[in-house]
């Protein structure tokens, strides 16, 4: 995903770990685990950045997960990483209407980054695709080709939509606000970028905006697991093979590593991040709901991801290229 390799040269490039990161944790009220792995895969470096995050609002336990996929250097997809829920949580209706908060904080973002770039003279950008638990409540939001696909009585379905400049919708919209859409090499805006929708991007920012398409899911006994991954995962393994690959393993760090090294066996030519969520209410690998505080684990590269209550984020991986 992203830009033309030729916009890509960039100083500010940070080179990839040779290992992976992985690692994973436990809710507090033992209803849902995780994991993820990130690897630069075969680039020479790293623009994929996640987000795993447990939190208390109002008294509510939430979760917070989320890939980011840059380009044209890691700036957007870190910033994004490091600002993005912190700006959700803090929103006035985030309980009460969860919706508007998840778009006025995605717009909010890309708005700090735009007026943080003031003095860059090279364009960034990234995706987005967050998974938000509230209660009994799912949301995904998304802006870009990472992806969110769910497994709901053994089925998967992708609850987030690829945002891709020939897709007649966002064709037009792109035309309507004067831009154009060509081919080179595939569709892109301005000939230059793969995505119609990304934060950052100042350049084409009147036609490449960072509005979320939003979608609520309910968390019940149908529903298994959830997988948030970027394009590294996606180009190379299908919604449907990915579930299956997840579905016999409890362990979701264990499912996160598997499906980022199959996607690396299968010659994935870009960064590779993936992270599994599973709901642990009907399973017989559930943890009882009175454990104690949040397990969190990590291992491998300089990643890290916080899921502490009290809101504090851990570093990223981080890298560039794409």
């Amino acid at each position: 995903m992203g830009y033309l390799d030729s916009v890509l040269q960039s100083s500010n490039q940070v080179h990839a770990e040779e290992q992976p990161v992985t690692g994973g944790g436990l809710s507090q009220n033992g209803k849902f685990n995780y994991g993820y792995a990130s690897s630069a895969g075969k680039r020479s470096s790293m623009e994929d950045f996640y987000e795993t995050r447990i939190d208390g609002v109002d008294g509510e336990i939430v979760g917070l997960f989320g890939v980011f996929d840059g380009h044209g250097g890691a700036r957007a997809a870190e910033f994004v990483k490091h600002h993005l829920f912190s700006n959700l949580i803090k929103h006035p209706k985030f309980i009460s209407d969860t919706k508007s908060a998840i778009a006025d904080a995605y717009t909010h973002t890309d708005s700090e980054f735009l007026k943080s770039e003031n003095s860059q003279n090279r364009d960034a950008g990234s995706t987005a695709s967050t998974a938000i638990l509230v209660g009994d409540r799912l949301l995904v939001a998304n802006v870009g080709d990472s992806r969110v696909v769910i497994c709901r009585g053994g089925e998967a379905i992708a609850v987030s939509r690829d945002h891709k400049p020939d897709q007649s919708d966002e064709r037009q919209r792109i035309e309507d606000a004067g831009g154009f859409v060509m081919w080179a090499g595939t569709w892109r805006v301005g000939g230059v970028l793969a995505v119609s929708r990304a934060f950052g991007d100042k350049l084409l920012k009147q036609y490449v905006v960072a509005d979320p398409e939003i979608k609520e899911e309910k968390v019940d006994s149908s529903l298994e697991f959830l997988i948030l991954a970027s394009d590294g995962l996606w180009d190379v393994v299908s919604n449907e093979e990915a579930v299956e690959m997840v579905k016999p393993i409890q362990d979701s760090e264990e499912a996160a590593k598997k499906l980022m090294k199959e996607a690396y066996q299968r010659g994935s030519a870009d960064n590779i991040t993936c992270v599994v969520v599973r709901f642990l209410e009907n399973s017989s690998s559930r943890v009882s709901s009175n454990q104690g505080d949040s397990l969190n684990r990590h291992s491998g590269g300089s990643g890290d991801s916080s899921t502490q209550l009290s809101g504090n984020q851990g570093d990223s991986s981080k890298g560039v290229s794409k």
